[in-house]
């Protein structure tokens, strides 16, 4: 299987990179996964619904280029799954011959709707708001999670 994160925006911090890298690290035993960083569209420091919106836009193009597979977009209007159920969606996908799986982190603004429409799955991790990079670490550790129960692992307890 191959897993790929599309995220918008980097991690800047070391304590965030530090973490997501020892996730990742653990994911690779696996699947492929790989992480593609997009960069976030300029904006002013107040910026307009109109500047808003068209940097989303912006983002989205980019966004829908780099994905490969089915789309699974990280939204807070999305689904939220146990750990054990997005251990079963990772299983389903895998079996029903979904070899390539986008997982997206949209900017701090979020993501387009052209990505949400085109994503097979939207996923919210929690009702919470979380920042974008804070989000990419919890979903490296639940991929990670995923893999552990799938494989009768001891991580998860």
């Amino acid at each position: 299987m191959q897993i790929q994160l599309v995220a918008v925006g980097s991690l800047k911090e070391k304590w965030l990179r530090e973490a997501f890298a020892e996730y990742e690290k653990r994911i690779g035993r696996y699947c492929k996964f790989t992480v593609t960083e997009l960069s976030e569209s300029r904006l002013p420091e107040s910026p307009s619904e109109a500047e808003i919106s068209a940097a989303l836009l912006a983002e989205s193009k980019a966004i829908l280029k780099a994905c490969r597979g089915r789309i699974v977009a990280m939204c807070i209007e999305g689904r939220e799954y146990s750990s054990a159920e997005f251990s079963q969606f990772l299983e389903q996908a895998a079996v029903s011959g979904d070899s390539a799986l986008s997982f997206v982190i949209g900017s701090s603004f979020g993501l387009h709707d052209d990505v949400k429409n085109a994503a097979s799955v939207r996923f919210s991790m929690s009702r919470m708001t979380f920042t974008h990079q804070l989000a990419r670490v919890l979903l490296s550790e639940q991929l990670y999670r995923a893999f552990q129960i799938s494989t009768g692992g001891k991580y998860h307890k």
